[in-house]
């Protein structure tokens, strides 16, 4: 199995092995404006992660994403929560779009529903999520807000591996960023994401590699 570099020296022989194995397929589940989805394009089109992204599905038909997909002629599939009485029926019917799409790992970005173990027993181990704090340091909703309110100096984001439990699996790789005191949550918002954007990428690299 290919493994991460142990230090900087490595990364361009590492990488360049990398690319010699078969792109990793992707399907991207996304709520919002899906910037996390263009980084991870953008790092596919600069040859920083082989891989491909396969379909993205997701779950608010005004989410941003959509239009984004669009424009690079990959596969984009409403599945309205909404529409939907239990999780897992939702779940069920995102498995099905994966599997449909050949997708083998599933990356969460700006997801915002529960999953349920039908889909995470469905990939298992191959479900990524990205968190706006430097878990295990507040989990769930609102985590800058949380970070704010604490008076942290520091926070930042996570990748890590979905379980069941909420921001609880293991963690693939952080960020920090730092927390100034004239910080209101948008503009701390927006120097994290400026981190999920590099760092997402690069997490997926090293999950596969594991």
């Amino acid at each position: 199995m290919l493994q991460p570099p142990l230090n900087h020296l490595d990364a361009s022989g590492w990488l360049e092995r990398h690319f010699r194995q078969p792109p990793l397929q992707l399907g991207v589940m996304a709520s919002g404006n899906g910037s996390n989805f263009e980084a991870i394009a953008q790092a596919i089109d600069e040859r920083r992660l082989n891989a491909r992204i396969a379909v993205v599905i997701y779950n608010n038909p005004e989410a941003g994403v959509a239009t984004r997909a669009a424009k690079r002629q990959i596969p984009a599939i409403l599945l309205n929560h909404r529409d939907y009485k239990r999780r897992d029926h939702l779940d069920s019917d995102i498995v099905a779009a994966l599997k449909q799409h050949s997708v083998d790992w599933v990356i969460m970005a700006g997801w915002m529903r529960r999953v349920t173990e039908t889909l995470i027993q469905a990939f298992p181990g191959h479900i990524l999520n990205i968190h706006p704090s430097l878990l295990p340091s507040f989990p769930g909703l609102h985590a800058v807000e949380q970070a704010i309110a604490a008076g942290v100096k520091i926070t930042g984001c996570t990748i890590h591996h979905v379980v069941l439990a909420v921001d609880s699996g293991p963690i693939v790789a952080q960020a920090a960023v730092p927390v100034y005191p004239d910080d209101t949550p948008e503009i701390l918002q927006q120097r994290i994401h400026q981190q999920e954007h590099r760092l997402y990428p690069h997490g997926i690299l090293l999950a596969a590699s594991q």
